[in-house]
This record gives structure tokens, C-alpha cells and sequence, in this order.
């Protein structure tokens, strides 16, 4: 129940970052012009990126102050102004402006609520619950599609797709109030009592005695962090980052994976799908665009199901091939689709339906493989940082995925109209490849690993064959514990303790 409430967030960031598909293809001249340039989309569009860019940058290391709760709510709040200035602008720049507010409450929500499921959840259970919010992420896509479809012919109807908005926000604010702080925040605050009570939610199966050894060996870690904190200042802890080789090597990790989450331009479809499908013939693009994020949605609840079981580095090692496919394919569609108009895409004219077709595959084999993998796997970046710059490590992460973002929102259509559909597509391609080699070479695997133990894979090198090796020795004392436990249930030992929660 504390995961599902705080989830919220990223049905939120999904619903913000959606929405603005459908609505692109319905303001026609509610903000003044005729019909809105493609340097105005841009600007929409690329508005929220740099507000999650500068929200994203400060959340991580604002949370180690003040709590990731309270950081949530002033998300909420950024939220609900956001979603009523965007339904009552009127001109291109007050949209601009409600976009970018908007954004600022996403970078919030997208550093934070990863990181605080991360701080609720059981080592076992660590990685589904990250993905829960990438689940709620992509229902949040789904919605606003469906949402814009339903307003999609209605006079004004954009203003209702971007305003419920703050319906999510509103319930979640109130909802924080039951909501727990994260207990190393609340160890580090010296409430060792309030730390307990969650520790003993958060494994609600274990024994009192299990649970208090966790609060022991927590309480260690988090005491050690205390002390680099108190002897050292923010701007030593932020060099840390860049010159402590257990440091560099997780933020690069992290940033590397979060680029390579954004350059591959899987966002692109989210904010330019209704757009492009309309541009090659579909009648009721908005439709299809709800095929994407419906895709997203499913594939991500197979993440859901196996992230912690295949373990990440596997799943992107896997799902990676079929992305760089989905995109080859999407770049050959389209250099034979756009073969009569010269290559470029021409509103009004009428394209292959064969062509289009196949378009629209190679884009739900790319957002299927995506979402499998790496839709889910960067969001994990929170478990790579020791507690004393885990709020910095996720601050840059985050920021590198947002400029990723920016970069990649901003320059979609110019790239379109410069190089072609068929160029921009090959390009994506060869990013995703230089993506998938970046994780094969430098990615290790740190499912059924604690976050204590996750910094202790970087002390010689990214780790590798470290994290492995660690994985095996603790699934190795598992299964002696358990071994142990049926010998002692069958022997009729009463002292055997339920393990299972811990």
C-alpha cells in the first residue's frame, strides 16, 4: 500500500509527458496562430523537459534534506498549478510557461518516487516495486491517450486533457500525510523508533528479531554515512562524485543508462505520435497512439513480473536487440513509404497503407522491447549510490535523463525535416546500439543485492563479474537456509522461524 500510494507520482509523470500528443493535434487556433509551427511545438514540447531538467537536478539533493516525502508533496503542488495554468492559457508563451511548471514537478517526481520505493521496499521485492512506478508511468500514457482520443473532436477539448492533471495530484498530496518517511532517512534523524515501526511494515512476515537485526546492520550503514556527512561539506561530497572511483563508477552507470534511455528516442513517440501518425495516413492518429502506449503498458508489466527474477542486466542485455530491430525496420518503412514526396513526409498525402502499416510494427516491436527493458532498468539508479551521495547520484542521473530528453524533444522535427524519416529513425538505431555496448560492457547485475552491498561491486572496476559472483553467494546461503529450515520442520524443531519475508 505505501509503494501503490507514492506510485501516484509516476502515474502523473506518465499522464504530464503523454497528454501533450493528443493536444498538439487539437489547439488549432486557441493560442493565437492559425495553426501552431513546428518551432512552437518544440517549444511546448521541450518547455517540460528543462523544467524536469532543473527540478530533476535539485530533487535528489533537496530530499536529503528535508525528507523524500515532503519533496513529493511539493511535487503535487507544482503539479496542480501546472495542469489549471495550462487549461485556462491562452497564448503560446502563458502555455509555454504552464508546461515548463509542469516539467519542474515531473523532474521532482521522477527522481523522487523511484528513490523512496527503493527505501520502502524488501531487498527481494526491490526491483518490482521500482517498476510498479514505471507501471503507473506508462498507465499515466495510457490514460492521456485515451483521454485525448475521447476529446479529440470536442470544441476546447485539449483543455480538459491537460487540466485532469491535477485531479492524481490532488489525491496523492492528501494521501502523503498517512504516508511514512523512508527509514534511513529516519535513522539518520536519530528516530530510531519510527525507523523500527516502518522496518517492521516494510517486512511485515519477518520475526521482531529479524527485523531488529535489519535495523541494526541499516542503522550501521546509515551511521557510517552520518559520519562522511558531518565531516565533510556538500561541495567535497559532490567532488566524491567524480573523483572517488566507487562514486565515478556508479554515477557513470547511472548516467550512462539514463542517456541511453533518452537518445534512443523512445520519448519522442510519446510526444510526437499522434503527429506522426497523422502525417502517414492514419485517420484517427490520437487511436493509435493509444496502440503505443497500450504496448508500453503491457510490456512493462512483463518487467514487472521478471525484473527481479532475470536479474537487470540480463533483461537488457536481451530487450536491447529488439529495439535496435524495431528502429532499422522503422528507418526502412520509411525510406519506401516517403519515396514519391522525396523522402520527407507531406501532411495530406496519400501514403502506401502497406507502408504504414509496417511503420506501425516496427514502432510496437521498438516500444515492446523498450519497455521490457529499458523503460524500466535506469529507474533502478537510486540502488548504485552509498546513502551519503545517493541524494547527488540520483539528482545527476536524473538530470542527465531530462537532457537527454531536452535534447532529443527539441530537435525531433528539425531532425525529421534535415536528414528524412528513414535518416532520423537509422540514426536512433545506431545510438541504440552504442547503447547496448555500453551495457554489455559496463552494466553490472545487482538484483537480490542490498543497497549496501550494491556500492561494494564497484571497488575493482564496473563490477561485472564482482556482481555476479555476489548474486551466487547470496542465492547460495539462501538455499542452505532453507535446506536448514526443512531439515529442522522435518525434525519437528519449534524454534524454526518464517524467513520468507526477509
Amino acid at each position: 500500500m505505501l509503494v501503490l500510494c507514492s506510485t501516484i507520482s509516476g502515474l502523473l509523470f506518465g499522464y504530464d509527458t503523454g497528454v501533450i500528443s493528443g493536444a498538439l493535434v487539437t489547439i488549432g487556433s486557441d493560442l493565437g496562430p492559425a495553426q501552431l509551427s513546428n518551432g512552437q511545438k518544440e517549444l511546448i514540447t521541450s518547455s517540460t523537459t528543462l523544467g524536469a531538467l532543473l527540478g530533476g537536478l535539485v530533487a535528489g539533493i533537496m530530499s536529503d534534506w528535508t525528507g523524500r516525502r515532503l519533496v513529493l508533496g511539493i511535487a503535487d503542488v507544482i503539479f496542480i498549478g501546472g495542469a489549471v495554468g495550462q487549461a485556462v492559457c491562452h497564448t503560446v508563451w502563458s502555455m509555454i510557461g504552464a508546461r515548463f511548471l509542469i516539467g519542474i514537478g515531473v523532474g521532482l517526481a521522477a527522481c523522487i518516487a523511484p528513490l523512496y520505493i527503493q527505501e520502502l521496499s524488501p531487498t527481494r521485492l526491490r526491483g518490482r516495486m521500482v517498476v510498479l512506478n514505471v507501471v503507473m508511468i506508462t498507465l499515466g500514457q495510457v490514460i492521456a491517450y485515451g483521454i485525448g482520443a475521447g476529446f479529440e473532436n470536442a470544441t476546447g477539448g485539449w483543455r480538459w486533457m491537460v487540466g485532469l492533471g491535477a485531479v492524481p495530484a490532488g489525491i496523492q498530496c492528501l494521501l502523503l500525510y498517512f504516508l511514512p518517511e523512508s527509514p534511513r532517512i529516519l535513522i539518520r534523524r536519530g528516530d530510531m523508533v519510527s525507523a523500527r515501526t516502518v522496518m517492521s511494515r516494510i517486512y511485515a512476515l519477518a520475526q521482531p528479531e529479524e527485523v531488529e537485526l535489519k535495523v541494526k546492520v541499516l542503522h550501521a550503514a546509515v551511521q557510517k554515512s552520518i559520519e562522511i556527512t558531518n565531516t565533510t561539506t556538500f561541495v567535497q561530497r559532490f567532488k566524491s562524485m567524480l573523483f572517488d572511483h566507487i562514486n565515478r563508477r556508479a554515477l557513470i552507470v547511472a548516467c550512462g543508462m539514463q542517456a541511453f534511455q533518452q537518445l534512443c528516442g523512445f520519448n519522442t513517440l510519446m510526444y510526437y505520435s499522434a503527429t506522426l501518425f497523422k502525417e502517414i495516413g492514419f485517420d484517427q492518429p490520437t487511436a493509435v497512439g493509444l496502440i503505443i502506449s497500450g504496448t508500453n503498458f503491457v510490456f512493462t508489466l512483463v518487467a514487472l513480473k521478471w525484473i527481479d527474477r532475470i536479474g537487470r542486466r540480463k533483461i537488457m542485455v536481451w530487450s536491447a536487440p529488439g529495439m535496435i530491430f524495431g528502429l532499422t525496420l522503422a528507418s526502412i518503412s520509411f525510406h519506401y513509404l516517403t519515396r514519391k514526396t522525396g523522402g520527407n513526409l507531406i501532411d495530406g498525402t496519400q501514403y502506401s497503407t502497406a507502408w504504414s502499416a509496417i511503420v506501425l510494427v516496427s514502432m510496437i516491436v521498438f516500444v515492446a522491447s523498450y519497455a521490457t527493458g529499458l523503460g524500466n532498468v535506469p529507474w533502478q539508479q537510486g540502488e548504485l549510490f552509498g546513502l551519503e551521495v545517493r541524494g547527488i547520484g540520483t539528482s545527476l542521473s536524473t538530470a542527465t535523463n531530462w537532457a537527454g530528453n531536452l535534447l532529443i524533444g527539441s530537435t525531433y522535427l528539425s531532425l525529421m525535416a534535415k536528414i528524412t524519416p528513414a535518416g532520423a529513425f537509422g540514426f536512433y538505431a545506431g545510438l541504440c546500439l552504442l547503447g547496448w555496448i555500453f551495457v554489455l560492457a559496463c552494466f553490472p547485475e545487482t538484483a537480490g543485492l542490498s543497497l549496501e552491498e550494491v556500492r561494494m561491486v564497484f571497488r575493482n572496476g564496473f563490477g561485472i563479474r564482482e556482481s555476479k559472483r555476489l548474486v551466487k553467494v547470496k542465492k547460495e546461503m539462501k538455499e542452505r537456509e532453507k535446506a536448514k529450515e526443512r531439515n529442522d520442520q522435518d525434525r519437528g524443531d519449534p524454534g524454526t522461524t518464517l524467513k520468507r519475508g526477509v
